[in-house]
């Protein structure tokens, strides 16, 4: 019998705000949310943004004044919407108008004398070209003659061509919600990502650790680009170069693994799998991947799936721009035929467009096998049947479309029919499009969904793109499109993509549903989260409903199992709730064990059956399976 990876809780952060309860989701949907939905979700995005904050029972801005929920949207409704989503370049990360870099000069005398200047004695350059005459003022002192000419670097300052990405919302802030010792913002963003994702589950996690063996619990997470800010692998790499020192923390905390290492040692005290892979803009789905795979074996009961990119540097914003993959001024102008261009619309998936928005973002999913969710009295908030990855073959470009895609996509949509049936795949399935909004993808993934469709006869096959509001944030993009899916299976609204006018003509629509208004779409029980990474890294993955997901476990447990898991769930249901309200008012209380609950290896207890570990009730068995017993003495 197969485990079911159950999706238990779901947390993080992107351009649209935060992850849990569906916060981030909510944000693009805005407008279609009824009044409740909608109040509930600007309170949680201005504390988000510390424009508001809990100072004892009151809601106070940060002139002191206080404010109630049903006044945040009237005195910061505009200012929540433009400090959200895909917006112009924040100057928290660089000056897009002033992009600062190192112009090269030439300097060559006016006469035959030469060039002549004074520096201290400690700048000269080791060693002295052979070239340069020193002379000695002083014991401090020296007098450069160069005979010739002289090459130098001086700082100066460009219009960067492409100003817009999808940033964390205007005013959040995560490194001062903890004692974050100088760490990359991508880390901090995990930090607050994995709190979330385990609040959200609304369990004790030290009741969910204990309730397994220490080593059935694996962390599965990495980025791409990794931590390239100052604090990360971009100061090393820049340091030395601007005449400052490396320190000892920017290698190892640049690492694209990270992550994984972060969640372990600062929020869950795993001792179980740790796993990090990296496939380009499938990053996140490699993972869970490797996760739903662990958990379908018995190998690991609890996953903890994570990724976070937060790379909106100008050299990783040049780097792809270079490559004629970012969407930048001149192109936008000449869509649109304007010289004024809406730095909210950059992103355009299916749409007349001429390249992807950069995003930064952190998801972290958390997953466990059904019969430990119905044991724990687990919120089951939807299901991962599988996930498929596959290469394209031999290639002329390593960034060129391939099969490997049709390959995902073709057997996520048989499996999806296999387990729900032909009528609920026609009728109540959608898909998450990787929709990177370049001309070469509208064209070329729309065709894979076109013959897909075709193949199976679906008609009006509803497509959503979250790239088109929150950027594409390379590694975590999957994170943010299994986050749209869980709010669609629970709000029952399908984002339509509002940046684009109208779907191109070169797009394969004929049997897909892409509409550029967000509509009610009812009930929905399988979600295709898709990628087409670099490189041919390609994934897709099969989201069951909570519905669909409870429907198949009836056939596994009997009344008396589902009774049980009710009662527990009421319980969890209350503590959910308990969170939810803690963090729309800005209550997040993360998680940050440094040095707390380490683990005295002198106190380990070892045996040829077992190692108890303190700080977990149960032991791990050393009795392994033994796959080689025919091969064996």
């Amino acid at each position: 019998m197969t485990a079911l990876p159950i999706i238990v809780g779901m947390g993080g952060v992107n351009a649209a705000g935060r992850t849990s309860f569906h916060q981030g989701y909510r944000r693009i949907v805005l407008d279609s949310l009824d009044d409740a939905a909608r109040q509930e979700t600007f309170l949680g995005l201005a504390t988000l943004m510390n424009l508001v904050s809990l100072q004892g029972s009151d809601l106070v801005t940060a002139q002191g004044e206080v404010i109630q929920p049903e006044q945040i949207e009237a005195r910061f409704g505009q200012q929540i919407i433009a400090g959200t989503l895909i917006r112009k370049i924040e100057k928290t990360h660089f000056d897009v108008d002033a992009t600062h870099w190192q112009q090269k000069l030439t300097m060559q005398a006016n006469d035959g004398t030469g060039l002549t200047f004074t520096c201290r004695k400690r700048d000269l350059p080791t060693p002295v070209p052979s070239s340069w005459q020193i002379e000695m003022l002083d014991e401090k002192t020296a007098q450069v003659l160069i005979p010739e000419q002289l090459e130098v670097k001086v700082d100066s300052y460009r219009d960067n061509p492409i100003k817009a990405a999808g940033q964390l919302p205007t005013g959040f802030d995560p490194s001062v919600m903890y004692n974050s010792r100088y760490q990359p913002r991508g880390l901090q963003a995990t930090i607050f990502a994995a709190t979330d994702a385990v609040r959200s589950t609304g369990l004790d996690w030290q009741t969910v650790m204990n309730s397994v063996e220490p080593d059935q619990i694996g962390t599965y997470s990495a980025s791409v680009v990794g931590q390239v800010n100052d604090e990360g692998l971009g100061g090393l790499f820049r340091s030395r170069m601007k005449g400052e020192r490396v320190s000892t923390k920017q290698l190892a905390l640049g690492l694209n693994t990270m992550s994984t290492d972060f969640i372990n040692a600062y929020v869950t005290g795993s001792v179980g799998t740790t796993f990090s892979t990296s496939g380009a803009c499938a990053t996140f789905l490699y993972n869970l991947r490797a996760a739903v795979n662990d958990i379908q074996a018995g190998r690991t009961r609890v996953a903890v799936v994570a990724s976070v990119e937060c790379a909106l540097t100008p050299e990783v914003i040049e780097g792809f721009g270079n490559m004629g993959a970012l969407a930048n001024e001149e192109g936008l102008r000449k869509l649109d035929n304007t010289d004024e261009v809406d730095y909210r619309r950059t992103s355009r998936p299916f749409g007349e467009n001429c390249g992807f928005t950069i995003g930064e973002g952190a998801q972290v999913a958390i997953l466990m096998d059904d019969k430990l969710a119905l044991e724990l009295g687990a919120d089951i908030m939807g299901s991962v049947a599988d996930v498929y990855v596959n290469a394209d073959g031999v290639k002329k470009s390593i960034t060129a479309p391939g099969p490997g895609n049709y390959i995902t996509m073709a057997k996520s949509v048989a499996l999806a029919e296999q387990i729900a049936g032909t009528e609920a795949l026609q009728q109540r399935s959608f898909i998450l499009a990787h929709g990177s909004s370049t001309p070469q993808n509208r064209v070329t993934e729309s065709f894979i969904y076109h013959r897909i469709a075709e193949t199976f006869a679906i008609e009006g096959w509803k497509v959503a793109a979250p790239k088109a509001f929150v950027g594409h944030t390379i590694g975590p993009a999957s994170g943010d499109q299994l986050a749209m899916a869980l709010g669609i299976f629970s709000h029952q609204i399908m984002p339509g993509v509002t940046t684009i006018d109208a779907v191109a003509e070169d797009v394969y629509d004929q049997h897909l549903d892409i509409r550029t208004h967000h509509y009610h779409c009812g009930q929905m029980d399988i979600a295709f989260i898709n990628s087409k990474g670099f490189g041919g890294n390609n994934a897709t993955a099969t989201i069951l409903s909570p519905a669909m997901t409870l429907k198949m476990l009836s056939k596994r447990y009997d009344e008396a199992e589902f009774a049980q898991h009710s009662a527990k769930l009421a319980e969890t249901k209350q503590q959910q709730a308990r969170y939810q309200q803690a963090a729309d008012l800005g209550q997040y209380e993360l998680i940050y064990r440094f040095g707390d609950g380490m683990i005295d290896e002198a106190q380990l207890q070892l045996s040829k059956e077992s190692l108890s570990i303190p700080g977990f009730d149960k032991a791990v068995k050393l009795s392994v399976n033994n796959l080689y017993g025919d091969l064996a003495d």
